[in-house]
């Protein structure tokens, strides 16, 4: 009888150690699959960051690029400038006869310094890379003959260029000019905007330009200054401008059928109530570009006539957008 027992009790010592072996084999294996898993998403993770660094360097190099054939072949060679940093290389290059390109690093190295310990890393060594691409695509393209001897076509086209180049420098993350980066960090210190500081240190540079190369040449300057900046905001922002628009309405839901259908955009649906009356509303929350902006008006006053709506200017979208259908 008690071997019997004894038997028994070897069985089930036998069988609970299969089945604790058993589970901890699963645990094993699920540790395994999870583990191949994570170094899965950690490589994907690695393989998206390195491709986002090879576009935004690829970005900065086209930029450069760009500034440097506006620069070289239409404003430099009319004794037209740009503000900033540029402006003031471009006049020390033309008084020593020395190379842009060192002036262009020897000015920005102080700004470089300051952005670095003001607005992160990741900046000044997007900025380092662009103002190393312009000296260098500088060298390159200033052995090409200049364009035009008309110095307001320059300042217009070379404007243009130029500006095209340094926006793709800013969409990348990086900048040409030091003195934004004084003005960003007077900014947080003092009443003046970054457009007021920015405006008031090319005041100077200008002024310097008209001492310099004639006062016709200053205001040729002052043109080609204000060209490149609207076309930096053009480049940045597009032509086709963005708006985010808040609706307060009784008809969410009709309204919101509607522009999924007619305009083809996303909406969100955001609960709220009247600072007032307490009165529950729901606010619709949608992002259109400028030329739905007046569709979007007409369905939503449709549908409900009382329903206030605001509309303001987006500068950047990034991802969720709704895929545009044809307006009816």
């Amino acid at each position: 009888m008690d071997e019997k027992k004894s038997g028994e009790s070897d069985k089930i010592e036998v069988d609970e150690k299969s089945e604790a072996e058993k589970d901890l084999k699963e645990k094993i294996d699920a540790g395994v699959r999870a583990d191949k898993i994570n170094k899965k998403a950690i490589k994907i993770r690695h393989g998206k960051t390195f491709a986002a660094y090879v576009r935004k360097y690829f970005q900065l190099c086209v930029g450069a690029v760009i500034a440097a054939v506006g620069l070289e072949l239409f404003l430099i060679p009319n004794n037209v400038i740009d503000g900033g940093v540029v402006g003031l290389s471009i006049m020390a290059s033309s008084v020593s006869g020395m190379s842009l390109g060192i002036f262009l690093i020897l000015f920005n190295i102080p700004f470089l310094f300051l952005g670095y310990k003001q607005i992160g890393k990741s900046f000044a060594a997007a900025t380092i890379v662009s103002i190393c691409f312009l000296s260098f695509w500088s060298e390159v393209i200033g052995e090409f003959p200049k364009v035009t001897d008309d110095s307001f076509l320059a300042a217009i086209f070379g404007g243009i260029i130029d500006g095209i180049g340094v926006g793709l420098i800013m969409r990348a993350g990086g900048s040409l000019d030091g003195t934004e980066i004084v003005a960003i960090i007077m900014d947080r210190r003092s009443v003046w905007s970054v457009g007021e500081v920015v405006m008031f240190i090319n005041l100077f540079i200008l002024s310097g330009a008209g001492l310099l190369f004639g006062w016709d040449k200053a205001m040729y300057s002052l043109f080609a200054y204000y060209v490149i900046s609207k076309t930096i905001d053009v480049t940045i922002k597009g032509l086709d401008e963005s708006y985010a628009v808040m609706i307060v309405t009784n008809e969410p839901f009709e309204i919101t059928a509607a522009l999924n259908d007619r305009l083809g955009r996303g909406v969100t649906l955001l609960h709220g109530a009247g600072g007032y009356t307490g009165q529950s509303k729901e606010v619709l929350y949608c992002v259109v570009t400028r030329l739905e902006v007046d569709k979007l008006k007409e369905i939503v006053l449709d549908k409900d006539e009382n329903a206030f709506v605001t509309i303001n200017v987006v500068h950047d979208i990034v991802g969720g957008r709704f895929k545009k259908k044809s307006i009816h």
